[in-house]
């Protein structure tokens, strides 16, 4: 195996966090020596999230067997998570904040499986995967995203498993969604369907789209962080992953 001297497109901070995280979790559990520094393993899960390198590349670029590379994810990936945003919080942040919407958009994160998994198979996109709820603020940073659901699972029926709807009308906020959100009530707003609509429709249509458009970016901030655009690993720790991530994304963006 060759190696080579690669950049990683973070910042420092980021980096720092995370190694503040795993020294402080090594000293709660009164961890013994282990072969890398918290530093260093904050390194090794940073470049498999957002390189998407492989556990056999990293465990040799870091001088670490495949199995502890994996067990050094997961830790990290676990503590990661547990600090991600959750729904209750991120509304009430938004209220206060006065933002004049929401944006609520599903997006799918592909999973490696065979075609006999068809509760995987998403009819929408085409592929296997599993489905994922974002929230995001009209200029598309993402606030929250919830756990993940097979990919054949349509986004309202997602949006009420995790009691999405529930929570914006209990929060009163308002929030644009595509058409797959037809009949998600009042507080969340979706194009008009339909053939031959009149014209006023069709420019609520097209205000609707230039309004959503850019809070619907938050999915591509998050798959930027090349892990995403498609798992190798069990597809059942998807939610937990895209958790970390935007946690880690949220600290990035600063």
């Amino acid at each position: 195996m060759l190696f080579y001297r690669a950049a990683l497109p973070l910042s420092s901070r980021t980096l720092s966090y995370l190694s503040g995280l795993l020294r402080r979790h090594r000293k709660t559990i009164s961890s013994p020596w282990r072969r890398l520094t918290p530093g260093q393993q904050a390194l090794l899960v940073l470049v498999h999230l957002r390189k998407g390198e492989t556990l056999a590349e990293v465990a040799a670029g870091f001088g670490v067997g495949v199995a502890t590379a994996w067990r050094y994810i997961r830790e990290a990936v676990t503590l990661l998570a547990r600090r991600s945003p959750r729904l209750e919080q991120v509304l009430r942040a938004a209220k206060r904040a006065g933002y004049p919407y929401l944006v609520l958009d599903g997006t799918l994160i592909p999973i490696d499986r065979v075609a006999a998994d068809r509760p995987y198979y998403s009819g929408k996109h085409k592929k296997h995967g599993m489905n994922i709820q974002v929230l995001a603020t009209p200029d598309g940073t993402p606030l929250w995203t919830s756990g993940s659901l097979p990919g054949s699972v349509h986004d309202l029926r997602a949006a009420r498993i995790w009691g999405i709807l529930r929570r914006l009308k209990a929060a009163d906020l308002i929030t644009l969604a595509d058409k797959g959100y037809v009949g998600a009530g009042e507080h969340v707003r979706v194009p008009y369907k339909g053939h031959n609509k009149p014209a006023s429709q069709k420019a609520a249509n097209v205000a609707h789209a230039k309004l959503r458009g850019p809070g619907e970016r938050a999915n591509a901030q998050l798959k930027t962080w090349r892990i995403l655009r498609k798992l190798r690993c069990c597809p059942l720790l998807a939610g937990q992953l895209v958790k970390a991530i935007l946690t880690l994304q949220l600290r990035e963006a600063g």
